[in-house]
């Protein structure tokens, strides 16, 4: 199999071939039936970021509108959360139910978020750990296969793909994104699935918060209406297309309506507190972020110089965070659901000398001064207002 990995990662393979290898990882294992749900079920699934805490608020947006969302989120490793630990933070959340439970709660409230389980897809464990040992992890068909063999276990019936492009991205080349985004959509259509794909932005963190339980806060304010625009334009953007696909929009635009209603109304909202609740969450902690884990202090990084914020390095201020203990660098490491960053200033806002451009919420003083260095490398200044980037840069399908 190590052979095969690096025959692959120097050869590739054509379509008939990926098609094949990654029917082959889906039907190792078990491929769960959704069918006494009613309706287009649909998920979305993020090649990762920093502050990218679409899936919470997407979710129930799109459960709301009418659109079933089964849903294997990941935890967050290296520089990117992880959408399972953002809902640890809530207390009692519980991400490792039953394939029976996580069945129920998709067809009686709409959506159900849980972790990955050893009978989907389970070549794909044993080859990536493979790829890890083989220096074959960065190879565009084996991770088309890995994403897509394990999101069509779960018994959807077509998915969104947010395929994140920018210095916080794993695919920092515009070309690379594009590549992964065809090649997925291209597997989808030979699964006889619907497969839609956005590119968007992560040359920096989207919102404003970085950190646990401080997203779980920025998601629950995006469903009141509330959050920064950058985080509420992408959750739309892929919310939207959820909708199109689950049949319940003709167009983007007509989705978009649908979506700013359940927003305005409060279905939305309400369709968290019921998701909480189903998988044995607090939902007073929706309205009450005290019952949120809280960080002791917090401490501010301040600008050294007058000007705007030119650029900041995505890739670092997700390290930091790591360093912090908001995320992990092994994959058994503890993490610290109440540590993380609040964005004060980003790409392309005025700042003053001596002004806070990042506030650092944390328990433990020890790694403080190596995160706030890091902060301050990770940002640049300079006297002119910096080109603005579209957020969402392409879709494809």
């Amino acid at each position: 199999m190590s052979a095969l990995c690096m025959a692959v990662f120097f050869r590739g393979l054509d379509a008939e071939e990926l098609g094949a290898w990654t029917r082959a990882m889906l039907e190792s294992g078990e491929v769960l039936d959704l069918s006494e749900t009613p309706g287009i079920k649909v998920d979305k699934h993020s090649t990762g970021g920093v502050g990218d805490k679409v899936s919470l608020s997407l979710a129930p947006l799109a459960a709301a509108c009418g659109v079933p969302v089964p849903m294997i989120s990941g935890r967050g490793l290296g520089h990117t959360g992880g959408t399972l630990d953002k809902l640890e933070s809530i207390p009692g959340f519980r991400v490792d139910l039953s394939v029976a439970d996580y069945r129920r709660l998709v067809r009686n409230v709409g959506a159900c978020l849980i972790g990955q389980t050893s009978t989907l897809a389970p070549a794909d464990k044993k080859l990536y750990a493979l790829r890890d040992v083989t220096a074959t992890v960065d190879c565009l068909p084996l991770i088309a296969s890995s994403i897509m063999s394990k999101k069509l276990a779960e018994g959807i019936d077509a998915l969104v793909l947010d395929v994140k492009v920018g210095s916080g991205a794993f695919m920092k080349r515009l070309e690379d994104a594009r590549s992964l985004a065809r090649t997925m959509i291209s597997l989808g259509s030979a699964m006889n699935r619907k497969v839609t794909a956005l590119l968007t932005d992560m040359d920096q963190p989207l919102g404003r918060a970085v950190g646990n339980a401080l997203e779980v806060v920025e998601a629950v304010e995006m469903l009141r209406g509330q959050a920064p625009e950058d985080y509420t334009e992408v959750t739309l953007a892929l919310t939207a297309e959820m909708l199109v696909l689950g049949g319940k929009a003709a167009t983007p635009q007509q989705a978009r309506e649908h979506l700013l209603r359940a927003v305005a109304d409060g279905s939305a909202l309400r369709k968290l507190k019921e998701i909480v609740q189903a998988q044995g969450g607090d939902p007073r902690a929706i309205d009450d972020f005290s019952r949120l884990p809280q960080a002791r202090a917090t401490r501010d990084v301040v600008a050294p110089v007058e000007g705007f914020v030119t650029a900041i390095d995505t890739e670092a201020v997700g390290l930091a965070a790591v360093a912090l203990g908001a995320g992990r660098q092994r994959v058994d490491s503890l993490i610290d659901p109440a540590v993380g960053f609040t964005l004060l200033r980003k790409v392309g806002e005025p700042v003053k000398a001596g002004e806070p451009v990042v506030r650092v919420h944390y328990n433990n003083e020890g790694p403080l001064k190596d995160v706030q260095e890091r902060l301050l490398a990770a940002y640049s200044f300079g006297r002119e207002i910096p080109a603005s980037r579209p957020l969402i840069v392409e879709r494809l399908e």
